[in-house]
């Protein structure tokens, strides 16, 4: 547990005890179907199974994983004059950008990685090695089943059970990228410091499910003149059931006798603040995300159009994405890369322009500007565009403007062709 663990979890009211190495959460518990998971407020048992049955939380998660998933993960070389060129033939390329392990592509295990560093603060692979001591692949493993643990002489050790066999790794074999403030065993658990948010969402809906789990939300109240016999009520309770239990029996007229008096129920506060506690808990869960909630379907307090929602994405990719990036990029350098390669300037690095596949009008303007700045080439708009180069198309070129009056026209009156 980090300084920034032991600051905030008296705070939350959070054991702080060391945990043993068998155990896989100082905080977590393990419930029936063998997931870890910590208490809370309302009961409830907060794992990443019962959390990412909470549609805001599954929506954000799928979000933020899937976004980084797939954009591109390149490899570069920084030349001696900055300028960089994309390194195909590294090892590492085809490994980050195609497929890392037998199993995965990489948008397989990039959302794999970035759904365990939103919900358990790490993500963690198993570094895959030839006989030489390289890289050959990664096999990501979950988070919340490995035991980090500092030994005497100062190295991190990875411990785990897997599918029958017990992994003991040190730091120079495992990948690790920390969460939000990460130390040095790991990052902070979304599921532990959110388990309140969490279990407050997963009671809402239980009890909104349970209200309409029998499909006789009392809509009516039945209301006699005289009190019923013990008889009397038991026939009126089975006819109502016999009948009109269910949603298929819903709006089937009722017939009433003996003096019976109908009287129509509005939707009681109870129900009312129970939707607005809903709608709240949406909010709540995408703050812990930092997800816009329209970017996940919930639009109660925005319009769907505008600049506004414009400036949300755009704040979105900037202080919600780019972080992310920036922590699984720093860490791939940092715990990937030889000192062989950082000699020779390798780097990695996702390509943010793959943001702009999905905008024609947006990529159109990037590319513009970039050709007339001469910042990029015709060539490399075309290569990024998946087009064969044109010949001439590897010169950059410069918009001719702003040239002082005195000098107008002088190109074409100096020209001897023009005699």
């Amino acid at each position: 547990m980090n300084w920034l663990q032991k600051t905030i979890a008296p705070l939350l009211g959070i054991e702080t005890k060391s945990a043993p190495v068998d155990r896989v959460e100082p905080l977590s518990l393990i419930n029936e179907e063998g997931w870890p998971f910590v208490r809370n407020w309302s009961g409830e048992n907060t794992d990443a199974a019962s959390v990412l049955a909470i549609s805001t939380a599954w929506a954000c998660v799928n979000l933020i994983a899937g976004t980084i998933g797939t954009l591109p993960l390149m490899v570069y070389r920084t030349q001696a004059d900055g300028s960089r060129e994309l390194v195909r033939d590294h090892r590492l390329y085809r490994v980050l950008h195609d497929s890392p392990n037998a199993d995965q592509t990489s948008v397989d295990f990039l959302e794999f990685i970035s759904a365990n560093l939103e919900l358990q603060g790490n993500g963690i692979a198993r570094k895959d090695k030839n006989a030489r001591g390289e890289i050959i692949g990664l096999t990501p493993v979950r988070a919340d089943i490995v035991s980090v643990q500092r030994q005497r002489n100062g190295d991190l050790r990875y411990r785990w059970s897997e599918n029958g066999t017990y992994f003991d790794l040190t730091q120079n074999d495992v990948l690790h990228i920390r969460g939000f403030g990460g130390g040095p065993e790991g990052g902070l658990s979304t599921l532990t410091y959110g388990r309140h948010t969490f279990g407050l969402a997963q009671a809402q809906d239980r009890a909104a499910g349970g209200t309409y789990a029998n499909g006789m939300r009392p809509s009516v109240v039945l209301a006699f003149k005289e009190f019923l016999s013990d008889q009397q009520y038991k026939a009126v309770e089975s006819r109502l059931q016999d009948k009109y239990l269910g949603a298929v029996n819903s709006g089937r007229p009722f017939i009433a006798e003996g003096g019976m008096d109908i009287k129509t129920l509005s939707l009681s506060p109870a129900d009312a603040q129970m939707l607005e506690s809903r709608g709240f808990s949406v909010e709540d869960v995408c703050r812990f995300f930092g997800v816009p909630p329209f970017m996940i379907g919930h639009t109660q307090k925005s319009t769907s159009w505008g600049t506004g929602l414009e400036q949300q994405t755009l704040g979105f990719q900037k202080f919600t994405l780019r972080r992310r990036l920036k922590r699984i990029e720093m860490a791939m350098q940092k715990q990937l890369l030889t000192p062989q390669d950082r000699t020779q300037g390798i780097t990695i690095e996702f390509s943010l322009e793959g943001l702009l596949r999905g905008d024609s009008k947006a990529r159109a303007e990037f590319y513009q500007r970039m050709t007339a700045m001469g910042a990029m080439t015709i060539n490399e708009v075309r290569q990024l565009e998946n087009l064969a180069p044109i010949e001439g198309g590897d010169v950059p070129r410069m918009q001719m403007q702003n040239v002082p009056i005195t000098e107008a026209g002088k190109e074409d009156s100096d020209d001897p062709a023009q005699g």
